[in-house]
């Protein structure tokens, strides 16, 4: 349990390190813009020091805009969630602040590529370990969970207002730029953490109805157990199988292990699936039918 929270919050420093690498070094001296609140801050902090002549740092707005996101993160999300957020957008604010900012090159489109990309990274990892990078993620992941598509989704759409400030306030230019940064961000998001997609998981164990209880108590899916036999041992076990998507096979894992280590699990990549499957923010009694 120590090494999985561990590795966590590990996966979320390092996304906080990515994204002010990627800021610092290739998108804000581009006036190319990141995703989410990261770019929303970038934004605001060019216009204040170009058009009012206030300096105030990226890293500080970046925390000021998350501070609501927090509270909407709390209540609907999930508190451990959040306090991944938390730690993450600290981390990213004292990345940004002791990071030198410069230019690595002076082609704007490798700056938005390579700052896209190195954003995706960042967040699809955090993502996929059930953390956060806070801000937009937060927004996104509320949003996935009522609609059960895929995040980078959200993130394009919640971005627009970016893309269309930047080409207001700055050169058109800067808007195309910001959209390859943007598009390649979701790009890799999608890819490393695909939360929309389903598996299939078979279990095989000797503890079925403890496994059950701790599976239900951390989600609501159906679970059909049917009596199994080892072929060498001849005992008697039980073999859970059960749908989930991508992103809570984290969570399964964890239980799994916590529960019964010796289990043996084999998960599959589900192409399709017919009949009722619970999405977020859908009735509890309809999706475990008695």
């Amino acid at each position: 349990m120590f090494f999985i929270e561990a590795k966590r919050i590990i996966v979320v420093i390092f996304g906080s390190l990515l994204l002010a690498i990627s800021l610092n070094f290739f998108l804000i001296n581009a006036n190319v813009y990141a995703s989410g609140f990261s770019g929303a801050a970038q934004l605001v902090s060019s216009i204040l020091k170009d058009h009012f002549d206030i300096s105030v740092s990226t890293g500080i707005l970046l925390l000021l805009f998350n501070i609501p996101v927090f509270i909407l993160g709390w209540f609907k999300v999930g508190r451990g969630f959040t306090i991944y957020s938390i730690v993450s957008v600290l981390f990213a604010t004292l990345f940004l602040e002791l990071l030198p900012v410069l230019s690595l090159s002076d082609d704007i489109i490798l700056n938005a590529v390579f700052g896209g990309v190195i954003v995706g990274v960042g967040v699809g990892l955090s993502l996929k370990l059930g953390a956060s990078t806070g801000g937009m993620d937060i927004v996104a992941m509320v949003l996935s969970r009522l609609q059960d598509k895929p995040i980078g989704t959200y993130f394009l759409l919640l971005n627009g207002v970016i893309i269309v400030l930047a080409g207001f306030l700055y050169e058109p230019e800067n808007a195309l730029y910001t959209m390859i940064a943007l598009y390649v961000t979701t790009a890799v998001i999608d890819m490393l953490h695909t939360r929309h997609e389903k598996v299939t998981a078979m279990i095989i164990t000797r503890k079925a109805d403890e496994l059950q209880k701790a599976i239900h108590d951390k989600m609501v899916r159906g679970i059909t157990i049917l009596p199994a036999k080892g072929a060498y041992s001849k005992e008697d076990k039980n073999m859970m199988y059960l749908v989930i998507t991508r992103y809570e096979l984290y969570d399964l894992e964890k239980i799994i292990k916590e529960v019964d280590p010796k289990a043996f699990t084999n998960v599959v990549q589900t192409v399709g699936i017919f009949g009722f499957f619970r999405k977020d923010g859908e009735n509890v009694q309809k999706a475990v039918p008695k």
